[in-house]
């Protein structure tokens, strides 16, 4: 099982981790704002990641660290 951490303080929230998901399984918060005024990324559910690291490839601020 790998293991998603975000810097989420960093996240400008564009998506495209969410976007390149192969699991669909990730998503901008509604319910958070950073201090950038921004909804970060977030995991729905850690168990059904794979590890692919598509997510952090794509990720234009590198906030994304897979752990496998």
């Amino acid at each position: 099982m790998a293991k998603l951490t975000f810097r989420s303080d960093l996240c400008k929230g564009c998506g495209l981790c969410v976007a390149f998901c192969p699991k669909g399984l990730l998503v901008l918060s509604q319910d958070k704002i950073n201090a950038k005024g921004h909804h970060p990324a977030e995991i729905t559910d850690q168990e059904k990641c794979v590890g692919c690291a598509f997510c952090a490839t794509m990720c234009p601020d590198c906030i994304i660290k897979v752990e496998r």
